[in-house]
């Protein structure tokens, strides 16, 4: 009897749905983050930002009436997130676009495929079926274009250009980590609003001790701007896009929910043509087209059924 294929659960509306929301949200803030980028020290930056994301993550499963308070092993989990994910990762991006473009830290970033791919098939067993190589192939293909295209319009010089990306590396390992560890049996035991929430504000905690062993004292900048990117980064894009990306990333697995990085640079990439007066070369639109070619070809990738 021939085995057939299971549809791909990544085709679901219940996923492009959410998918496609998450990656708008997060093509977005690589302009404001870089609007942050000025009189206040990163580190405090991102301290406000999960701050106001754990307490509205907090307050969100209040009113659902999920429990809030974990045991000791739940903690842990949350402590180890908060490290990774609201710690490391987002202190390493903010002080990469210290030395590079917003838009080549975007590019960068998109390489959380590959890692995310191997840790999932180290650490939790996930097969890499032939189609989900071959889409990753495609899709790195338009990252390395969008790369090479952004690296010949950086300004910054050689010497910043190699920080930056170091910077950006480091932090796509520590999001990689704890991409996977919200993929495992542990994490699912958890309530995930309450656990974000929770990591969240730890998070913002470690952001602190940080900023001020760094810097000195909180520094906040009173300018509108300022303020609403603040509210828009913790709210929209840390509360509302990690609960629905680490939600997909639950059943899709780490490696096909990093195709919502590899598409975020050429969402900023139009965004920033509407406001910032991008002009587009030959590399970044083949860059972009091969991008999205890999992530259409990885997502209608099929598990054998059982």
């Amino acid at each position: 009897m021939t085995e057939t294929a299971a549809p791909p659960q990544s085709t679901r509306l219940a996923i492009l749905i959410p998918f496609a929301i998450v990656t708008l949200i997060w093509g977005s803030t690589w302009i404001i983050i870089r609007d942050q980028i000025g009189s206040v020290p990163p580190s405090w930056s991102v301290t406000y930002r999960f701050l106001v994301a754990g307490i509205v993550m907090i307050a969100y499963a209040a009113i659902r009436g999920e429990r809030v308070l974990l045991d000791a092993r739940g903690w842990g989990f949350a402590a180890l997130l908060a490290v990774l994910q609201f710690c490391f990762n987002f202190n390493f991006v903010y002080r990469a676009e210290g030395f590079i473009t917003s838009g080549l830290v975007a590019v960068v970033f998109a390489l959380l495929l590959v890692p995310n791919a191997i840790f999932g098939r180290i650490f939790l067993g996930q097969q890499l079926g032939r189609q989900l190589l071959i889409g990753s192939g495609v899709a790195m293909a338009g990252v390395t274009l969008l790369f090479v295209h952004e690296a010949r319009s950086d300004p910054h010089g050689p010497a910043a250009s190699i920080a930056g990306v170091a910077w950006t590396l480091a932090g796509v390992l520590s999001a990689s980590i704890a991409n996977v560890l919200q993929a495992t049996e542990t994490a699912r035991r958890y309530p995930m609003v309450s656990m974000l929430g929770i990591a969240m504000l730890l998070g913002a905690a470690l952001d602190g001790a940080i900023a001020w062993s760094l810097t000195g004292p909180p520094v906040i900048e009173m300018r509108i701007g300022y303020l609403v990117g603040i509210v828009y980064l913790g709210v929209i894009a840390s509360a509302v896009a990690f609960t629905l990306y680490f939600g997909i990333l639950r059943v899709i697995g780490p490696a096909k929910a990093a195709y919502s990085s590899v598409i975020v640079p050429v969402i900023a990439m139009l965004l920033s043509t509407l406001f910032e007066g991008y002009h587009w070369s030959g590399l970044a639109v083949a860059g972009s087209a091969l991008a999205m070619l890999g992530l259409v070809i990885a997502l209608r990738a099929r598990r054998p059924a059982r």
